[in-house]
């Protein structure tokens, strides 16, 4: 990856990867009790997750955005791969936000007061997705 390639991507990774990370780190001290209700939100959008224990479920989740955030911070990454996980992890993240009820307003895309925290996930899979497109569109670069 070029210099001119690393400045361009350097914003979308950055404040991205730094979010996820920190997301990440502040999880895996996470008590019992945080770790069943996320657990719980996430088995009722995503059944696969259901048999899971919850603190290995949220050991899980904690080792993958610290995983993703060092990814998108470390220039050595390419940004396709670290711009696929990105958008991976943010959409299923918005599967949790679409299919869990009271994120929503009826009938809607659009958010109650108890969904915006996770709706903001929208910004990060349009990241994950430019730092892609720029990937594909640019590939020597």
């Amino acid at each position: 990856m070029g210099f001119r390639t690393f400045l361009r991507n350097l914003p979308l990774r950055a404040t991205t990867g730094a979010f996820v990370l920190h997301s990440g780190l502040e999880k895996w001290g996470g008590d019992a009790e945080t770790a069943k209700a996320m657990h719980g939100m996430a088995s009722n959008a995503l059944p696969q997750f259901k048999d899971m224990e919850p603190t290995k479920f949220f050991k899980l989740l904690s080792a993958g955005e610290i995983a993703l955030g060092a990814a998108l911070l470390a220039p050595f990454v390419p940004r396709f791969l670290a711009g696929a996980g990105l958008t991976a992890f943010s959409a299923t993240l918005l599967t949790v936000y679409y299919r869990t009820p009271g994120m929503r307003k009826p009938n809607s895309i659009w958010p109650t007061p108890q969904g915006l925290g996770v709706s903001k996930d929208v910004f990060m899979l349009g990241a994950g997705a430019a730092l892609v497109l720029d990937a594909v569109v640019h590939p020597k670069d």
